[in-house]
């Protein structure tokens, strides 16, 4: 059957609400793992990750920091109005637009719109003693959100802006708000590059002390930004798949993570992603080298990443040999003089999906039908449903703040 034919309702599972983490862990790498190896299911603690993996295994997270991005606006008649920022309104333009001391554009949901007839809000706030306005206003309608175009006082960046003004935005299942333990846990230990609104979960069970059992077992850390959006609790709502839209992400890959990848499939060492959007980042890689190698005449024209939802699936050159594909974009990247790529993926990863580059997921449990349990469901197969009834019936803890699991190609 192809992608496109997959029907969701295939693709589910019963999750008790008790089994839904709302709070996490004391410690982080105390979380349970379950281990999906061969065929064969067995449960361990996350922090003996290192004495699972071998040695010279190449781990490749996803470094997005998760950004205040819920803001709250109260107007004089009392109405409450929730501008949600999903993304600056310019493509590829979060650290630019992080960085602006006046005002910027971002594509945003706006809770309570039908109170917000016509007219700006002001939230005033402060930041180290300082006085803030910063004002709203609605530009236009973009699909189902808004432009929004914020200005402030002060000369502050905008990352200081809505650090202050903003809230964490915690996924809608939890049904509280952010607390202070919340700033710290909903972030991983190694965010870095500020744009997302949910955090790659699949990090969140790596401590200072993980990280130097990796090392000393001389496994190989490497890092990818892309900037979750909202889109990632989309529910498909389509009966067959091809009614369903994928969310489009922004990426940012180094060229050296690129070479890399080479230096790894050159000596049969092999590449685990942590997290969906780690795996996706990695898998639409090989997909834009596909896309050069196709249009080798126009490199002078081409200058971001673009993956779209299908391409995977309608590309006669799927069977492109991985290393020749990224050698490629090592030679796009020598011509165009730049060491990173930009770009957008919107991949839609389902059965029959084949996997190009990835080995082996680190990944928490997701909710039924979701393009995340396709997606878990293309890495190893049928055996999909046994996993995860495998952690119902052993206590794991489900979702965002949930337990993780390492799962590995057959």
């Amino acid at each position: 059957m192809q992608a496109k034919e997959l029907k969701i309702a295939d693709f589910t599972y019963h999750l008790p609400e008790e089994k839904i983490a709302q709070h996490p862990l004391k410690d982080r790498d105390k979380s349970k793992l379950l281990v999906y190896k061969n065929g064969e299911i067995t449960a361990s603690v996350f922090n003996k990750l290192p004495t699972i993996l071998n040695e010279n295994d190449c781990l490749i997270f996803n470094n997005t920091k998760v950004v205040h991005a819920r803001i709250l606006f109260q107007k004089e008649s009392g109405a409450r109005i929730e501008i949600m920022c999903l993304e600056p309104s310019i493509p590829n333009d979060a650290a630019i637009c992080f960085k602006e001391t006046e005002t910027c554009q971002w594509i945003a949901l706006v809770g309570n719109n039908k109170k917000w007839k016509e007219g700006i809000l002001t939230k005033n706030f402060a930041i180290n003693g300082t006085e803030i306005s910063l004002v709203a206003e609605r530009i236009k309608q973009h699909l189902d959100s808004y432009i929004i175009q914020f200005k402030w006082n002060g000369g502050f960046a905008f990352a200081d802006v809505i650090y202050h003004a903003g809230l964490l935005p915690l996924p809608p299942y939890m049904n509280r708000d952010a607390d202070t333990d919340d700033e710290v846990r909903y972030q991983t230990v190694y965010a870095e590059f500020e744009g997302s609104v949910a955090a790659p979960t699949a990090g969140l069970h790596f401590t200072k002390q993980v990280f130097e059992k990796l090392h000393q077992k001389k496994i190989t850390t490497e890092f990818v930004t892309l900037h979750v959006g909202a889109g990632t609790f989309k529910p498909v709502k389509a009966e067959n798949m091809s009614g369903h839209e994928m969310h489009e992400e922004h990426v940012i890959i180094d060229k050296i993570l690129v070479q890399n990848i080479c230096n790894c499939l050159e000596k049969k060492n092999r590449i685990i992603t942590v997290g969906t959007t780690s795996l996706r980042t990695i898998e639409s890689l090989y997909w834009f080298g596909v896309y050069l190698i196709a249009n080798k005449n126009d490199w002078k024209n081409i200058h971001e990443m673009q993956v779209s939802q299908w391409q995977p699936y309608e590309n006669e050159n799927n069977q492109l040999n991985a290393l020749q594909v990224l050698k490629a974009i090592l030679e796009w990247m020598d011509l165009k003089k730049i060491n990173q790529i930009h770009g957008t993926t919107q991949i839609m990863i389902a059965p029959p999906y084949q996997f190009k580059l990835v080995d082996a997921l680190i990944t928490n449990f997701h909710q039924p039908e979701s393009t995340l349990i396709l997606l878990v469901s293309a890495f190893i197969g049928e055996d999909w449903s046994d996993v995860y009834y495998f952690a119902l019936n052993n206590n794991f803890r489900f979702l965002s703040y949930g337990d993780s699991s390492i799962l590995f190609r057959k």
